[in-house]
């Protein structure tokens, strides 16, 4: 079975789309339809920008949603998902190729999520870090131990787990960690604590306009990162995009609930190949590109 998976934010890069752009009219299209959707030329800061315009959150996001959605939709008949899946940002990007919500939505919804998440960093400090080398148990009891908070956010493959939190929380955790064994616990160059209970000013600010967005039953299941399960129910999948800013990224339990539910292959849609390389990590046996 063939799986199409979708990356998140830090998967940028200057220039990208550039050549969808340029070889196709129904990118060149959908990629005027989203400067007018979001009111500035986002295609300028993608294609001819800085790395510094891309790093922005309300670029970022959008950008990534873009080149991953606009890819799928030019590959026509190419793109036969049996199921499909996103990293945290690119859940949404999986959803709008899979059907479930149209283009113009899953670019306002995206934009609007950049901006909250933005507004809640500047709300509430905080950071994230990358763990290698421990198993996910330990990593979770660390957490659990320090009186700041402090929790797992991204699972993203076996032996690397990225932690959110208060600064503080994240600094003592990274030196609990090490003394348990951990190879690296590294301190992520990131505005705030994505996926962590420090995200509930956006999560409530997100909550409305994904309860006011229409969502169809996709054309294939989509495993949403909440939970690492499959969904076609509409009610079921906004309550998971909602839980969603708050919840960690259990990329590793997606992608093996995905292998164990008959899923061969996997093809990566956006920017980079973040992805390809937790697959192979994940799921060793599978076929990814």
């Amino acid at each position: 079975m063939k799986a199409f998976v979708f990356p998140g934010q830090g998967a940028q890069f200057v220039g990208m789309g550039k050549d969808l752009y340029e070889t196709s009219t129904l990118a060149k299209e959908l990629f005027e339809k989203a400067n007018e959707i979001l009111g500035y030329r986002i295609t300028d800061l993608m294609f001819a920008g800085t790395d510094e315009d891309l790093r922005q959150t309300k670029v970022t996001q959008p950008a990534i949603f873009l080149h991953s959605v606009i890819t799928a939709k030019t590959l026509g008949a190419e793109f036969n998902p049996e199921m499909t899946a996103g990293h945290s940002l690119g859940e949404f990007s999986a959803l709008v190729a899979a059907g479930a919500m149209s283009f113009e939505d899953g670019l306002s919804l995206v934009y609007k999520r950049a901006m909250a998440m933005q507004a809640a960093c500047e709300k509430v400090p905080g950071t994230m870090a990358a763990v290698l080398g421990l198993a996910d148990e330990i990593v979770e009891e660390v957490c659990a131990s320090i009186p700041e908070v402090v929790v797992a956010a991204n699972y993203n493959c076996p032996g690397q787990l990225v932690i959110s939190g208060s600064i503080e929380g994240i600094d003592k955790a990274c030196e609990a960690l090490l003394a348990k064994g951990a190879r690296r616990a590294l301190k992520l160059p990131v505005g705030g604590a994505f996926h962590s209970p420090l995200m509930e000013p956006a999560r409530i600010e997100l909550e409305a306009a994904i309860a006011a967005t229409t969502i169809n039953k996709p054309i294939c299941p989509v495993y949403q990162n909440v939970n690492a399960k499959p969904q076609t129910d509409p009610q079921t999948i906004k309550a998971n995009l909602i839980a969603q800013l708050t919840a960690p990224v259990r990329w590793t339990q997606s992608v093996q609930n995905m292998v164990a539910d008959g899923a061969t292959s996997f093809r990566e849609l956006g920017p980079g190949k973040v992805l390809q390389g937790l697959v192979g990590k994940i799921a060793p046996g599978v076929e990814v590109g």
